[in-house]
């Protein structure tokens, strides 16, 4: 739970440790999952406790010299217990799938809506819990093929927040493709995000 994790802060602060990355923690269907089949993005998963134990957890790491990531999915919804549907047929792209189920659809019609919740949920996690940054995970599995890619989006609205908020909070890509527009500023045509997980060396690890 995230009250049960506060107990191991100080190991790890012990051990050298700067910063902790939480894998998902959006609510999904059942009592245990990695996280990686989110349903309801604006959810701390309730069987590891409440919003409040969740704020709890990151005020206790930053109160014991830690930064807090947290891994979040955009690239699909969980196959049980996702419900976006059933208020409105544009969430999942008629066209693109990912690995994993249906994409979200970024770039087909009505996805103005759709890229919104994603960047507002972004924002969220930073805004309502302080978090210090976001890994998105596999954003090679992001189906996007409108002009401004979703990730450039995410990434600049986080920039904003903290830029106004006097806060410095990553965004972080796992992109196995190895692509320079990652992490490229704006300003030329990339992506903008702070850095990118290499996926070759925490294999090879």
């Amino acid at each position: 739970t995230f009250r049960a994790a506060i107990e191991r802060l100080p190991y790890l602060h012990d051990l050298g440790v700067t910063v902790i990355e939480l894998m998902p923690v959006a609510d999904f269907a059942g009592e245990r999952n990695w996280g990686y089949d989110g349903v309801a993005p604006f959810a701390p998963a309730r069987c590891y406790g409440s919003p409040d134990d969740f704020r709890a957890l990151v005020n206790a790491a930053h109160a014991a010299g830690l930064g807090v990531h947290l891994d979040v999915v955009y690239n699909h919804f969980g196959p049980d217990g996702a419900y976006q549907g059933a208020f409105s047929p544009h969430y999942i792209s008629p066209k693109h799938r990912s690995p994993w189920g249906g994409a979200l659809n970024f770039d087909g019609p009505n996805s103005r809506p759709v890229r919104d919740y994603v960047v507002e949920n972004a924002l969220r996690w930073i805004r309502e819990y302080h978090l210090d940054g976001l890994r998105l995970d596999a954003t090679h599995a992001i189906v996007d093929e409108s002009p401004r890619p979703i990730v450039a989006e995410i990434t600049a609205a986080v920039r904003d927040e903290a830029a106004a908020s006097g806060r410095h909070v990553l965004v972080i890509a796992e992109d196995a493709r190895n692509l320079r527009a990652v992490i490229d500023s704006q300003d030329r045509g990339g992506w903008g995000a702070h850095a990118v997980w290499s996926d070759d060396f925490h294999h090879q690890l």
